[in-house]
């Protein structure tokens, strides 16, 4: 048996709601909150359920695909709206698929039952985000996020409303991606990204908002997680950090985690040629001042180690592999306190958020990375930001009014050595951004039409015209109408601005001259209609069309291509000369099918069918960009079955990438960094990539701790991953270089065998 509680708040003004109805749906289990919005609900018996929570006067609200446990549950949260214009004796219904009046289209939210049992993740949030509509991800085992044709690094990243830069481990500088995310999925209670028509709070943004809702540490007691999975150990804790005697519940909570890697212990014993080694840490510090007052202090942060691991004897393919894979020590730091306000009768509230982030980055090729002698590249970087943002929204009878600014001190410090383009240089340089915003929305006619408009304007203090906020005026307007019970048209038209990354900007040539002060914000305007259909309370079937155009790309004059094109493998991006004259345009359609838990199914299935082009220096030839896979289909979902027991199944199908050519003739010259033919991407594709993985889980409820055993077998189905081609120097059967030097290609991969790998989760 096992027990449920959490909080019933109103959406609006976070206050605590007296009385209101909690059931377990299909049962005559249940609770009532209590003056301070708290409910608990003991002796259940330990499976899943839909919980809903009823209030009169509010939409009631479901959560779906609850799992009690016999020890270790998390709260089970409910934020009701009120209803409009109903009698006081009637209780109406909200859909449990959530969005808001400001981004009434493209988003989509997961719970943390959907994130923690997602097949093939391995617990892994970045990867879980490639289920989502619209995102792609890159082909293979990085988590690198690409949504509707954008580059990796066109999307921002909130933990509990604190930008956090970087998600993952070893991420590419200048860009999001990595192999392994950092986020622990003990801490989740939500994921929630927007594809588009993002509110005017968020800047920075050109292609997604992925917001990370952290749950706050158990308020009433001690409790203990293990998770054992196929790369990494965690251990998390939770419970009162402060409790005064006689209190239910504490004012104080906290919840801490550590994440140890085994990956390179693994890959040494097998002999591969490379250990990725990392440490990762994460907390969160609640404190309820009072009934209108709150602070939260979060943290999160990694150290990784990216090791050569020479074997006993070189294949062709692990000579490769030695010859050109980087050495990579790195370490992030994240840090936010925030204070929410809540104002009196229910009128608004304030939040005001203080962050610093730090990202050191040490990237090295050598020549002979078994000796590590003869550097070719070295890149040693420290990205330093500390902002303060503030938010206040207030609440006048039917109009929401939100409206703030963001102030940011950026350092930024780079030592580079680059021996094949013959640069050296040193940057060390501090300047300042800030941003207005402002956003106002209102229901009429019964909530049957909603629109939202917003403004954004942004600055700073390095650019040439960085002080010119005329500039980056950024205007976005939404619009939600009803059209029947059943069917709603939501549509959404804005511009969007984004600071070239920090490599680019402290780029320098020999003389210590700043190469791109002259480099603009790059811009993406969008237009996105769609219709929603909800053919009964669980389900959800949307159709989108949209387009994103884009100006003022960064194009590499060294390359004469897109940074659009890059950031999605292990390189430093934007550490070049750039002109900011590149254009891009990404458009297509989206369909989306998704099934909340019913008749223990859940699930959601997203098709995408999109076109992504970028120019280089000649802003009239449109290129397909490395994104371009033109098909997107994922599927994603589970099956409870009696006895605890669960299976889940993702599927994923992406249509043939475009590659660019290796140059082989100037690649001789530059070996182990390759020269690409960029002017002809477009001209071949690898072929389609599709993989199916499946996951088992057992859970067994003891008396008062729960054990989780899963089993994870990715690529069931033994499909090859396809790969360009690569290229090595021609060696003899000892391994001695052939005379003259020529480059040869790798024979072909076999990436078809299936990966079992099996987890632990303890909870008590």
């Amino acid at each position: 048996m096992g027990e449920l509680s959490g909080f019933v708040r109103d959406a609006k003004t976070e206050e605590g709601l007296i009385g209101v109805s909690i059931r377990l749906e299909g049962t005559e289990l249940g609770g009532i909150t209590d003056m301070n919005g708290f409910y608990q609900i003991k002796n259940i018996p330990a499976k899943t359920y839909n919980v809903t929570a009823s209030y009169v006067g509010y939409r009631s609200k479901t959560r779906y695909n609850v799992i009690v446990r016999s020890g270790g549950n998390p709260d089970i949260n409910f934020s009701l709206t009120e209803a409009v214009d109903e009698l006081s004796e009637i209780v109406v219904e909200a859909s449990p698929f959530e969005k808001t009046q400001e981004t009434p289209n493209s988003i989509q939210r997961l719970s943390q039952e959907e994130i923690a049992t997602y097949p093939g993740g391995n617990n892994d949030i970045a990867k879980v985000v490639q289920s989502l509509p619209g995102v792609s991800g890159s082909v293979g085992f990085r988590n690198d996020v690409i949504i509707r044709g954008g580059a990796p690094n066109e999307n921002v990243y909130y933990l509990d409303g604190v930008e956090i830069p970087n998600i993952n481990h070893f991420a590419t500088q200048g860009s999001a991606g990595g192999p392994v995310g950092l986020l622990n999925v003990s801490f989740i209670e939500g994921v929630t990204l927007s594809t588009s028509s993002f509110p005017a709070q968020y800047d920075n943004v050109l292609s997604g908002v992925l917001q990370f809702d952290q749950r706050n540490g158990n308020a009433r007691e001690r409790r203990t997680n293990i998770r054992v999975g196929a790369s990494e150990a965690a251990l998390t804790f939770e419970g009162p950090l402060v409790k005064p005697e006689g209190e239910e519940l504490a004012k104080t909570t906290f919840i801490t985690s550590i994440r140890r890697s085994y990956l390179q212990f693994l890959f040494k014993v097998i002999d591969l040629p490379f250990l990725p080694d990392y440490w990762d840490y994460q907390y969160k510090i609640n404190h309820k001042i009072d009934s209108r007052n709150e602070l939260n202090l979060i943290g999160v942060g990694s150290i990784d180690d990216f090791q050569i691991n020479p074997p006993d004897d070189y294949s062709l393919e692990q000579q490769a592999t030695l010859d050109q894979v980087p050495v990579i020590k790195q370490w992030s730091s994240t840090i936010g306190l925030s204070w929410k306000h809540r104002f009196k009768n229910g009128n608004g509230f304030m939040r005001t958020t203080l962050s610093g982030n730090i990202l050191n980055n040490n990237f090295t090729r050598y020549q002979d990375n078994v000796e590590q002698e003869g550097i070719l590249f070295r890149n040693e970087s420290e990205e330093d930001e500390n902002k303060l943002r503030f938010e206040m929204t207030n609440f006048l009878g039917d109009w929401t009014l939100s409206s703030g600014f963001l102030a940011q001190y950026s350092r930024y410090t780079n030592t580079t050595e680059d021996a094949v383009n013959e640069l050296s240089y040193e940057t060390n340089t501090e300047f300042y951004r800030y941003g207005l915003f402002g956003q106002i929305s209102k229901p009429f006619f019964g909530e049957r039409l909603t629109p939202s408009f917003g403004v954004r304007a942004d600055g700073n203090t390095f650019l040439e015209d960085g002080m010119n906020m005329l500039s980056t005026i950024s205007p976005r307007l939404s619009i939600s109408y009803l059209l029947a019970p059943r069917w709603t048209l939501n549509a959404s038209a804005g511009r969007y601005f984004k600071i070239p990354p920090y490599t680019i900007l402290g780029y320098k040539d020999n003389s210590g001259d700043y190469l791109n002060k002259d480099s603009e914000y790059i811009q993406s305007d969008h237009l996105v209609a769609g219709l929603e259909f909800l053919p009964r309370k669980s389900t959800r079937l949307t159709l989108e069309g949209f387009y994103k155009r884009y100006d003022h790309y960064p194009v590499s004059i060294r390359e004469q291509v897109s940074l659009a094109n890059l950031g999605g493998d292990f390189e430093v991006l934007g550490n070049e000369d750039i002109a900011s004259v590149g254009l891009g345009r990404s458009y297509g359609a989206e369909f989306l099918l998704q099934q909340k838990l019913n008749k223990n199914f859940y699930g959601i299935l997203a098709y995408t069918l999109y076109w992504s082009e970028f120019t280089g220096l000649d802003e009239n030839n449109y290129l397909p960009s490395v994104w371009d896979n033109r098909h997107l289909l994922t599927f994603t979902g589970g099956y409870k079955l009696p006895k605890n027991w669960e299976l889940g199944l993702r599927v994923r199908y992406l249509g043939p990438t475009p590659y660019p050519l290796v140059d082989l003739d100037e690649s001789l010259n530059t070996y182990p960094t390759f020269v690409y033919d960029y002017p002809q991407l477009g001209s071949v594709r690898l072929g389609a990539y599709n993989q199916a993985d499946i996951r088992v889980d057992k859970k067994w409820n003891f008396s008062d701790w729960t054990f989780n055993v899963f089993l994870e077998v990715t690529n069931v189905l033994g499909s090859n991953l396809p790969t360009p081609p690569t290229y090595t120097l021609e060696r003899t059967d000892d391994g001695q270089l052939v005379e003259p030097e020529r480059l040869v290609e790798v024979p072909d991969t076999d990436n078809s065998a299936a990966l079992p790998t099996i987890g632990i989760i303890i909870d008590f």
